[in-house]
């Protein structure tokens, strides 16, 4: 299983594979951070300048 890992094509996906997930991850957080104040909730922060 070791020699899996060192080969250069099964490390290439797996790093591809992993930074992927992680990206989608983070784009999934800042989506939900986007969406957790609605605009009809709160005044706008501008309104008052």
């Amino acid at each position: 299983m070791r020699d899996f890992y060192k080969k250069p094509a099964a490390r290439y996906w797996l790093s591809f594979i992993g930074k992927t997930i992680f990206y989608f991850a983070v784009l999934l957080i800042l989506v939900y951070l986007y969406h957790y104040r609605s605009i009809q909730g709160d005044n706008f922060i501008y309104n008052e300048f």
